[in-house]
Formats: C-alpha cells, sequence, structure tokens
C-alpha cells in the first residue's frame, strides 16, 4: 500500500502492524513468558470454579449460574487478546486486516460491556432473593433469566455496534502502525486522515451514558438489598446475604475502577509513553479475569467448600488394591 505524503491522500490502509510496546521492540521475546503464564493462571482459576458450578447439581441455582457465565467472559476476554499477542512478541508476526481488526474491536467491546451487564442482571437476582425470599422461585426462573441475559447481549451490541460500524466508515492513511497490542479504538483513530471529531463524541458519550446508568441501577438496587439485609432477624441468615452482597460489590468495583481510571488516566497523562498506556490497558483488560475467580472462589461458601473437598480429594492417596485370593480346589474348571 502507497504511503501517505502531505497530509493528504486517498489511499486508505486495509491492514496494519499491531506493535503492543514500540519501545520494547528487541526485547518483546522476554515477555511472552510473564503473559503466558498470566494467561495460563486466568485460564486455570476461572476453569477450575466454572467446573465446581457445573458439577456440582446443588450449585445449580441462578446466582452461581451467573458466576459461572461471567467467568466463562473472562476467559473470551483473554482469549481475544493474549494469544494473539503472545504469538506476534515470539514471532513478529503481528499484521492484521481491517476487517479481522474491526472483529477483535467489537469482540473486545462487547465481552467488557456484557460483562458489565451481567453484574446488572446479579444484582437484579440478589435483590429479588433477598427482598422477596418467598417468592424468589417463582420470580426467577430459568426462562426469566434466558430472557435477561438475551436483553444483556443485545444493550451489549446495541452499544458497541455503533461505534464499530463508524470505524468502519474511516479511511487509514496517516499509518499501517497501531502501536498497541490490540484493535483498541483510539490508537486506530490515531490513523485516520479525516475527520473523527463525530467517531470521538460518539465513543465517549456512549461510554459515559453506559457506565453512569450502570452505576445509578446498581447504586439502587443494592442500597435497597443492603436495607433489606439488615431487618431480617435471624443473625446468621442476614451475615449470608451480607457476603453474598460483599462479594459481588468486590467485583464491581474491580470492573468499573479498572475500567474508568485506564480511561481517566489515558486522557489526563497525555505525556507518558506509549508503553504505560498499553500497559494501563492491558491492566484493566486483564485484571478482572484474574481477581474474580479469586473473589467467589474464597469468598462464596458453597464454592469455597466444593473447591476443598475437590482438592482433598485430588491429595488423597489411592486406596491399595487388595490382592487376589487364588481360587480354592473346588473353585477350578474341570
Amino acid at each position: 500500500m502507497s504511503a501517505w505524503s502531505n497530509g493528504s491522500s486517498n489511499v486508505s490502509y486495509t491492514s496494519f502492524l499491531l506493535v503492543g510496546f514500540p519501545g520494547l521492540q528487541e526485547s518483546r521475546i522476554f515477555l511472552v513468558l510473564p503473559f503466558l503464564s498470566l494467561y495460563l493462571v486466568i485460564l486455570s482459576a476461572n476453569a477450575l470454579v466454572i467446573h465446581t458450578v457445573v458439577a456440582q447439581r446443588s450449585l445449580h441455582q441462578p446466582m452461581y449460574l451467573l458466576i459461572a457465565l461471567l467467568l466463562a467472559v473472562s476467559i473470551c476476554v483473554a482469549t481475544t487478546v493474549m494469544p494473539a499477542m503472545m504469538f506476534s512478541f515470539s514471532t513478529h508476526f503481528n499484521r492484521i486486516s481491517l476487517p479481522c481488526c474491526l472483529l477483535q474491536m467489537f469482540c473486545i467491546y462487547f465481552l467488557i460491556v456484557f460483562d458489565c451487564n451481567i453484574l446488572l442482571v446479579m444484582a437484579l437476582d440478589r435483590y429479588v432473593a433477598i427482598c422477596y425470599p418467598l417468592r424468589y422461585p417463582k420470580i426467577v426462573t430459568g426462562q426469566l433469566l434466558a430472557g435477561l441475559l438475551g436483553v444483556a447481549a443485545a444493550r451489549s451490541t446495541c452499544i458497541v455496534a455503533p461505534v464499530v460500524g463508524l470505524a468502519s466508515q474511516v479511511h487509514f492513511c496517516r499509518s499501517d502502525i497501531i502501536h498497541h497490542f490490540a484493535c483498541e479504538h483510539m490508537a486506530l483513530m490515531k490513523l485516520s486522515c479525516g475527520d473523527i471529531s463525530l467517531n470521538k463524541t460518539v465513543g465517549l458519550t456512549v461510554r459515559i451514558f453506559n457506565r453512569v446508568l450502570d452505576m445509578l441501577l446498581l447504586g439502587a438496587s443494592y442500597s435497597r438489598i443492603i436495607h433489606a439485609a439488615f431487618q431480617i432477624s435471624s443473625g446468621r441468615a442476614r451475615s449470608k446475604a451480607l457476603n453474598t452482597c460483599g462479594s459481588h460489590l468486590l467485583v464491581i468495583f474491580t470492573v468499573y475502577s479498572s475500567t474508568m481510571s485506564s480511561s481517566i488516566i489515558y486522557r489526563v497523562a497525555r505525556t507518558a509513553s506509549q508503553d504505560v498506556h498499553n500497559l494501563l490497558s492491558a491492566f484493566y483488560l486483564l485484571l478482572p479475569c484474574l481477581v474474580n475467580p479469586i473473589i467467589y472462589g474464597a469468598r462464596t461458601k458453597e464454592i469455597r467448600q466444593h473447591l476443598a473437598i475437590l482438592f482433598q480429594r485430588e491429595q488423597l492417596p489411592a486406596p491399595p488394591e487388595k490382592p487376589q485370593s487364588l481360587p480354592s480346589q473346588e473353585e477350578l474348571p474341570a
């Protein structure tokens, strides 16, 4: 593809080079091992909790199934980014076509928004369970849960599709090098040679509106939940309800604080190097994937108990086989 010159060209690049950490070009191979270790930890931690929920019939309840789905989304987020990133670090083959770049962008943002929408469904589930415990089995049915998750997926698509759709209409003629480890929206927009004010406005508006609405809904839901929990007369039931809400609030804090802090620092720390911005992007993408299974595995009593039983079963030595006794003379075939 011909190069861009003098600030004007009708040429638009259709493939790009992803340069994850441009300041570490010569030593990027050494990033493979730490990122591979992190990826394997994310996979194993999330898969272990998911396996525990799926394998135990007593955990086939809406709250635990939503936890398993949330952790499955975490695996998808990490898998969307990390294998391709590590492959480019080790082989220096990091060219990506524009359609694949836009597809990766859509998948990353869709999964992040869907993750937040699952947290909203979990908040609704806990609201009904604690505020209307006697009616909970009749209200929160499998059909309702499937419908809510369908709405969550549709909402995620409606939020992300306009941003990616507008990005697909842009001409990229400044360069074919994306200084990022993934097709992040603003990293790709830096390569445009036209007016992208609409892209920036839509992207910022969608992000702010989505975050503010989510925080209002979560705040209203959990304030009612905590108020109702303190009205429970049984100390044991009250403690269980607050502990469950505490786990969900920790996950919400991890997800939203990492996303918002990354966005704020990206706009404030203009003088920071590209490597620092990329590291922050990796931080906000991967931190929830790493922390969420630890929070739910350690703080959710039922999951923690089944995990403990699973580990004890693995550590127990196999019982010795009984020696087979020789058949008596009467038992011998004639």
